[in-house]
């Protein structure tokens, strides 16, 4: 999920255009993993339903009620856009190395994912991206101009909305399992998360075949939609910094507000319908989810026109470093937050709130061991591996 066609060392200050536009994606791409954080967490910490539905379980707390809406309308999908935006640009500064190159690129990164899903986590996003990003790599390597790129991004993502509201239409109440979860469901969930074992991988699989159906149907048009987007940004140069920090600042904020307008409405209808399975998440979720893409530009956006100030520059050198690092990071989240809440036990011991205390240390670790590691080495070790894998298994 980052530039590997040219060789990275420890951060250096922008001393040519080059070396900032790299510095630029790194830092935007450290920002996406570090916020992702904020709602894999509760991904961690909750059962499954509890993503999506603060009411799987009756009517949440004040707290867990008012902290859900918080992170619905400043971070649920904003950052998962902003990856697949960035994906996209990875895409494009990829696309001109061979077909079978990029192909072995994507399959590596689907088998990681794959063992990620089915041993490690269910919120695995890399099969799901490696995925979409053949479609959107097919796509890109045979378009040439960046209107055009453009114009089919939008259309697939368009696509993608539309087939979730015509799911709404087949859906009624009565399949509103995962939604609402029955007490014995969540006792299973329960169990197998804690006891791990064979019971936790079946479980896991059949999740992970799930998902994949979903993206297949539905979820993969708009992460391709998004991804054609990030390419496009590139080829303008927007993801590239040619443009003026007071015009990123402007669109920042004016995509940001957009976002609140969508947003606001449809999460005071989630909570006036009750969390109807249908209302709530099917037909709310369209526009929803539109906010949440028009709300990882507008943080693209904004951290283009404030955070490569020279006042932040220290920030901006670690978020890069989280960003070379991508990988690695993502995983050793999972393995902090799997040893936390499943070997430990915390998992369902604390609220929503409580488990946002412990973000602030996991991105200190993910800063740490990025600059660190850096000092002394030129890629993560996840990083290492994937591109010696790739140009081994590449058809020259």
């Amino acid at each position: 999920m980052r530039d590997n066609t040219r060789p990275t060392t420890s951060f250096i200050p922008p001393e040519t255009s080059s070396v900032r536009r790299i510095s630029q994606l790194d830092s935007a791409r450290g920002f996406a993993l570090l916020g992702i954080l904020i709602l894999n967490i509760g991904g961690f910490g909750l059962p499954k339903a509890a993503y999506m539905n603060p009411a799987y379980a009756g009517m949440p707390s004040m707290s867990d009620g008012v902290t859900w809406s918080i992170l619905s309308v400043l971070a649920q999908g904003a950052f998962l856009a902003m990856f697949a935006i960035l994906f996209g640009a990875a895409l494009q500064l990829l696309h001109k190395r061979s077909v079978s190159w990029n192909i072995s690129r994507l399959f590596w990164l689907a088998l990681l994912g794959f063992f990620h899903s089915v041993y490690l986590w269910d919120g695995d996003i890399l099969l799901t991206y490696s995925i979409a990003g053949l479609g959107a790599l097919l796509i890109i390597r045979s378009t040439s101009s960046v209107s055009g790129l453009m114009r089919t991004g939008i259309l697939l993502y368009t696509i993608g909305l539309a087939i979730l509201l015509w799911f709404g239409l087949l859906t009624d109440n009565s399949m509103s399992g995962d939604w609402f979860p029955s007490a014995k469901s969540l006792v299973i969930e329960t169990e197998w998360k804690l006891v791990g074992g064979e019971a936790a991988r079946q479980a896991r699989f059949v999740m992970m075949q799930g998902i994949q159906l979903s993206v297949i149907l539905q979820f993969g048009w708009e992460l391709i939609g998004l991804m054609l987007l990030g390419a496009a940004l590139m080829r303008t140069g927007w993801l590239k910094g040619q443009r003026t920090s007071a015009q990123y600042r402007r669109q920042g904020w004016i995509l940001f507000l957009i976002s609140l307008l969508i947003h606001f409405p449809v999460l005071l209808l989630q909570w006036h319908c009750n969390w109807d399975f249908v209302i709530a998440g099917y037909y709310l979720q369209v526009p929803k989810e539109l906010s949440s893409a028009i709300q990882g530009l507008a943080y693209l956006a904004l951290w283009y026109g404030y955070g490569q100030g020279i006042k932040i520059s220290a920030v901006a050198h670690c978020l890069a470093s989280v960003g070379r690092m991508t990988l690695t990071n993502y995983l050793l989240q999972t393995l902090i937050c799997t040893t936390l809440f499943y070997h430990f036990g915390w998992y369902q011991k604390l609220d929503r709130l409580s488990l946002l205390a412990f973000v602030p240390t996991i991105w200190c670790i993910n800063i740490a061991v990025s600059v660190l590691w850096l000092k002394f080495f030129r890629q993560g070790p996840v990083e290492w591996l994937w591109r010696r894998l790739t140009d081994r298994t590449a058809i020259r």
